[in-house]
């Protein structure tokens, strides 16, 4: 089954040169009575300005990717790791009991866009940690790339069966879906910008994404394409009360 999510279903929020918007994935699915899908919590597209300052702020259970395209960020955390974030250089912060950082998307970077993965944790209250990893390439071509998930041959590592690739999609290439060996797979399918046509009457433009399920379409790129692949356990174990990646509903 394939369930195309719009940008009609994002909450926007603009405050000076911060502006994001959000996903919360499982608002596809209202019978649930859930934000997140399963151990997908929520994911925010942003684009900042150079120069703005996100101050020191708490989260709590909540497993955070930052994923950038453009920019770089100053980080700062409660754990005392300091480090620059990059197109190349990314961050997981696995929040844990209680965790803050704050962020300063740097001058020489010129504008930051990238997304903010919220992804929720097998179990609440764990220990914070912060990763990071220096991706060789900015950008894998036509070939998924393997960024943060459960599992060793996974970079950034998460708690939950969860699992985040990658891939530029080259103006006229083609992919499928990689095979995954957990069964309830199920696929989001992020368009970060470009254009994509998956079936013969579903198109998908920037910000714009699919669910997928006991699928496997062809996605064919009408331009190049930065595309972010999250995959998920439709009955994965996960911890659905987290700060931001919890169940908003239940809040």
């Amino acid at each position: 089954m394939l369930t195309k999510i719009d940008t009609t279903i994002k909450y926007g929020k603009q405050h000076g040169g911060f502006g994001i918007q959000i996903l919360y994935p499982g608002l596809i699915r209202p019978q649930l009575k859930d934000t997140g899908f399963s151990t997908l919590g929520r994911i925010d597209h942003a684009r900042i300005t150079p120069g703005t300052l996100i101050p020191m702020h708490l989260h709590r259970d909540d497993e955070i990717l930052t994923y950038l395209r453009s920019g770089k960020v100053k980080h700062l955390d409660s754990e005392g790791f300091a480090d620059i974030i990059s197109n190349q250089k990314l961050m997981m912060m696995n929040a844990g009991a209680n965790f803050y950082h704050e962020e300063m998307v740097l001058e020489d970077g010129g504008v930051l866009e990238g997304l903010q993965i919220f992804i929720r944790p097998e179990v609440g209250g764990l220990k914070p940690k912060v990763q990071f990893h220096q991706m060789p390439e900015a950008y894998s071509l036509n070939k998924w790339r393997k960024i943060a998930g459960k599992g060793k041959d996974y970079p950034l590592q998460v708690s939950s069966n969860t699992w985040i690739m990658d891939m530029r999609l080259e103006n006229g290439a083609d992919v499928l879906l990689p095979e995954m060996p957990a069964k309830n797979t199920a696929f989001l399918f992020y368009v970060f910008n470009g254009e994509i046509q998956v079936s013969e009457n579903m198109t998908l433009k920037a910000g714009e994404s699919v669910l997928i399920e006991n699928e496997y379409p062809l996605f064919n790129a009408l331009e190049t394409s930065d595309i972010v692949l999250f995959i998920t356990q439709t009955n994965a174990v996960h911890f659905d009360e987290g700060m931001y990646s919890g169940n908003l509903q239940e809040q």
